[in-house]
């Protein structure tokens, strides 16, 4: 864009003759105007080379302005593009940009990213259609036994979900024995077989005793006597009786509500803290986290099948398998003491109950 100068010429001489030298000179000039002896016009940075070499001759003085700078930045704010560039961003911190999955595990990070692109928690959709924080949570949890809990961290236009693995199991993975039968290691009625191996003896609705055989792992067809071994799991209910002791004044943990800030902030200023996370285009920051709340409670008489049967249940399968459920429960008694509750409940356990036992030689 070439620059325009306006251009005032005073002096005692003729001011026209210096136009009109100006003008056999090839000089452009636009907007001419006499005032008051002085001539105004405007012109190119050729055109002010030429001024600055003949005014001498023409004993005239010359004012010169470059045309546009009296705007300075009134005239950028006014401008249609300032606010079409404020626009775009504004609108665009109305949308969701960026999604990114933490975790150390890429086959995790697969899974989860299919099931976020299933349910439609892609990159430019409207932050208003996101599904709240719990109905993710249900929907990435679902039918996936490796995620014990998922975080989420949204970060103005940018979601970073967390999922967080269930703790490997404690139990030990069987090497290969001998051929085994599946006996019962402990009494109960059976409620459904699931054999990867083997013959059932028994049948669902069977009351067994400890040492029974559930399955066997010889196979006789015809004349023939085939040895297999039997595997699997054989699930039964039994009752349990849990005598516990806990302390009257029981201290708690518990997440609390969803709490979101909003901030707002200029597109080029960042934060060292969340640089990756915030998106350029930007001009409402938001942060949601969930508020943890702690506190006590006293154990007194009444709390039985409201807290403390609950309590004892989330304790007992914490320590039984992972397939363990329960079924039913009975109080046999509880005591409320100064400082500590005693008692005794009997649970309907619903578990695996076989154990391998190696065919003998005899068998």
């Amino acid at each position: 864009m070439h620059k325009r100068y306006a251009i005032k010429i005073t002096g005692a001489n003729d001011v026209s003759s210096f136009i009109s030298k100006l003008v056999s000179n090839g000089t452009k000039i636009s907007s001419l105007s006499i005032q008051n002896g002085a001539a105004h016009f405007q012109t190119d940075r050729k055109g002010l080379q030429s001024i600055r070499r003949l005014r001498r001759s023409y004993r005239v003085k010359v004012s010169v302005r470059q045309v546009g700078m009296e705007k300075g930045f009134k005239g950028i704010f006014s401008s249609y593009r300032f606010l079409i560039a404020c626009l775009i961003p504004f609108l665009a911190s109305f949308f969701l940009w960026t999604v990114n999955v933490e975790s150390d595990m890429p086959e995790v990070t697969e899974r989860i990213e299919k099931k976020l692109e299933k349910n439609s928690i892609v990159p430019l959709k409207p932050l208003v259609f996101i599904p709240d924080e719990g109905e993710i949570r249900r929907e990435l949890m679902l039918d996936d036994p490796a995620l014990s809990w998922v975080r989420f961290r949204r970060v103005g236009t940018t979601l970073t979900v967390i999922p967080m693995l269930s703790p490997q199991s404690d139990e030990n993975v069987e090497e290969d024995g001998p051929p085994s039968n599946l006996v019962a290691r402990t009494g109960g009625v059976i409620t459904r077989f699931e054999l990867k191996s083997g013959e059932r003896v028994g049948h669902v609705h069977q009351t067994v005793k400890k040492g029974d055989v559930l399955a066997t792992g010889i196979l006789e067809q015809g004349g023939k006597t085939t040895v297999v071994g039997a595997d699997g799991a054989v699930f039964a209910d039994y009752w349990v009786e849990y005598s516990f002791s806990l302390p009257k004044t029981i201290d708690f943990h518990m997440q609390g509500d969803e709490v979101m800030q909003l901030s707002f902030h200029w597109p080029w200023q960042k934060n060292k803290a969340d640089e990756q996370d915030v998106s350029p285009w930007s001009f409402i920051r938001s942060e949601r986290h969930v508020e943890e709340k702690s506190g006590q409670f006293e154990l007194v008489e009444g709390m039985e099948e409201t807290v403390l049967i609950p309590l004892l249940k989330n304790k007992l399968l914490s320590e039984s398998f992972s397939k363990a459920i329960v079924r039913d429960e009975k109080i046999l008694h509880v005591s409320f003491d100064n400082d500590k509750v005693n008692g005794t409940i009997l649970f309907l356990i619903n578990d695996n109950i076989a154990v391998k036992r190696p065919i003998s030689q005899g068998d």
